[in-house]
């Protein structure tokens, strides 16, 4: 029984390893960056921008790798993505970068970057 939590708890790490770096870094010689500028605007650039949708796919055959048989299997398929999505959310930054805007050229002087909120 501790085999098969073991082996679900690394194939749910690699899921989610897996899916964040396709859906979200550049990978080496900017490879997955590519990948989806060259597929960005048709179907397969919604499932490689979606990590939910992705996780789904990358799931299967890590499922398909530890389950043994085919209720196994689906079960694993299903519980692997979610556990992807959970930590997923459980790293994810809680608060966004602050965001700014750039004036026109000469409308504000020499400041290029303006933030939307400032200390006060």
């Amino acid at each position: 029984m501790a085999d098969r939590l073991y082996l679900f708890g690394l194939a749910a790490l690699g899921v989610w390893r897996v899916t964040y770096m396709v859906s979200s870094e550049d990978g080496p010689w900017a490879c997955f960056l590519r990948l989806r500028q060259a597929v960005d605007g048709s179907t397969g650039g919604n499932l490689l921008s979606c990590f939910y949708c992705l996780s789904l796919w990358v799931a299967m055959p890590f499922a398909l790798a530890i389950g043994a048989g085919v209720r196994e299997r689906l079960l694993l398929w299903l519980a692997l993505s979610a556990a992807a999505i959970l930590l997923e959310r459980l790293t994810a930054r809680s608060t966004p970068a602050a965001p700014y805007f750039e004036h026109p050229a000469g409308d504000e002087g020499d400041r290029d970057h303006v933030m939307l909120r400032q200390d006060q």
